[in-house]
């Protein structure tokens, strides 16, 4: 590429002598809030990218960072492990007694008033506007950021990975997952606090942002350039204004408290199949976080790549973590961790993130479905069950290709077991005889289920639609973000 020419908020302007896009010098910060409530919405991606790009109307004056989160200038992290399981269960094999729990009857749904349709802002409306005219160009639109930050902004370039191949998709994930929720609020901010606490780990501070909007105003507004006007430049500037200031907020509270990243000691490296390792560290300092989280992982042999693990077991009182991890095709990390890695080595971990967790001030049951590595968080949900000394029944069904491929149903067998109230049920795609839906309206039925899913896209966005149609509803089905699964193989 050439090196970019700029027109209109490209010109260097934008952002520059008006302090558009500059930060609050001291970010208002608050009592940071208990870890529990944290990450509800969507974690950034794994190596850095542009910002996600869209928030709500509503964000007019920068808003005071209720939770932490980090700094840096880049695309959502992914956030939920990643696995290798079918696009959806098939028959369940008999493993373990098939027991269906009591349960009462569906309560009947009583009619509800139609709720008002959301007023769209005029803010959302032209941010949407200039996603659906970029759209068709979105690789060119992204390219072109980059190479206009890396032109002005040498000194940034240092913050990314050397390849930058998967960074432009991550990007554009992360503006169209901001475009998204950008008239809701809680949603977004949630997403944005997870976004910068993440990104603390990247090394990125309150100044850059200034240098990243600048960049992505210029490139929105060569590329969208039928629609660009004032009034458009004018609600970019403050929905990303809106954006990084939440981002530095919550970085700022989280510095409060956290270090950006964590040193761990490889501690057991064990192969489970040719492409599967069940990995255990210690941390160099206490790691707090839930069951049915995860994390970020950079490795010693690719410098600034990170990508996310779920963690598979509930706090141990040693402090020890551990990874189930996958060797994906060309995974950078992923293969440096199952075929390189030994006791010994040194990785970094970021902080803690994801909303898969249990909610322990009910008594609902749980209905687990895991596929492939997807198996790790729900092996730590039904720990944390067992250490609450909770009675809730707990229906686990392990999803894989093959027998092979349920290289821990041993270790969820004798957790069975243990605990009368657990079931676990195998599911092999290449025996399948019935798909997802009719496996679980064959164990059902699970109106006073929780339902929590972890595995590949195709499995959740499948097992998501089979759970709504046996009568779950979308608030009691829980999963981490599509967008970050996608981004978070490798």
């Amino acid at each position: 590429m050439d090196a970019p020419t700029t027109t209109s908020a490209d010109n260097g302007t934008s952002g520059g002598g008006d302090g558009w896009f500059t930060p609050r010098k001291k970010p208002v910060m608050t009592e940071p809030e208990n870890e529990r409530d944290t990450a509800a919405a969507p974690e950034p991606a794994e190596v850095s990218t542009a910002p996600p790009i869209s928030a709500p109307q509503s964000f007019t004056s920068p808003i005071s960072a209720p939770e932490p989160a980090a700094s840096p200038i880049t695309a959502p992290e992914p956030a939920a492990s990643p696995t290798s399981a079918p696009e959806s269960f098939a028959a369940p094999v008999s493993r373990g007694p098939h027991r269906v729990p009591v349960q009462r009857p569906a309560p009947a749904e009583e009619p509800q008033p139609s709720a008002p349709a959301p007023e769209v802002s005029p803010d959302a409306v032209l941010v949407r506007r200039t996603m659906a005219e970029i759209a068709p160009v979105a690789d060119k639109v992204t390219s072109y950021f980059y190479a206009l930050l890396f032109v002005r902004h040498p000194d940034l370039r240092s913050l990314f990975p050397p390849a930058m191949d998967a960074q432009r998709d991550r990007l554009l994930k992360a503006l169209l997952t901001a475009a998204e929720h950008i008239d809701n609020t809680p949603v977004l901010v949630d997403y944005l606090q997870n976004l910068g606490r993440g990104h603390r780990k990247y090394g990125t501070r309150p100044e850059h942002y200034p240098a990243v909007g600048e960049c992505l105003i210029g490139a929105l507004s060569r590329y969208a350039e039928a629609v660009w006007d004032k009034e458009t430049e004018a609600a970019w500037v403050r929905t990303y204004t809106t954006i990084s200031q939440v981002m530095i907020d919550a970085a700022a509270v989280d510095e409060l408290r956290a270090p950006a990243w964590w040193y761990a000691e490889v501690v057991s490296h064990e192969l489970r199949t040719s492409d599967i390792a069940v990995l255990t560290v210690r941390p160099d300092q206490p790691y707090p976080f839930l069951a049915g989280q995860y994390t970020s992982v950079e490795t010693p042999w690719w410098p600034r790549v990170w990508r996310h693990y779920s963690f598979a077991s509930a706090p141990r009182s040693d402090g020890l973590l551990t990874f189930h991890v996958k060797a994906v095709p060309a995974g950078w990390v992923s293969n440096a961790l199952v075929h390189r890695a030994r006791p010994g080595d040194i990785i970094r971990l970021g902080p803690p993130a994801g909303s898969m967790t249990v909610d322990h001030t009910t008594d609902s049951g749980l209905l687990c479905l895991g596929g492939g590595t997807g198996i790790a968080p729900i092996k730590a949900l039904v720990e944390d069950v067992a250490e609450h000394g909770e009675r809730r029944q707990v229906e686990v069904f392990y999803g894989a290709r093959t027998d092979q491929d349920l290289y821990d149903i041993d270790t969820m067998l004798r957790l069975q077991q243990s605990h009368p109230w657990l079931s676990v049920r195998a599911v092999i795609d290449q025996q399948a005889h019935v798909q997802l839906p009719d496996a679980i309206r064959e164990y059902g039925p699970w109106y006073e289920y929780d339902a929590y899913l972890s595995g590949p896209p195709g499995m959740i966005r499948s097992g998501v639609d089979a759970l709504r149609n046996v009568g779950i509803p979308l608030n009691r089905i829980r999963h981490d973000s599509l967008e970050d699964l996608v981004a978070a193989t490798g």
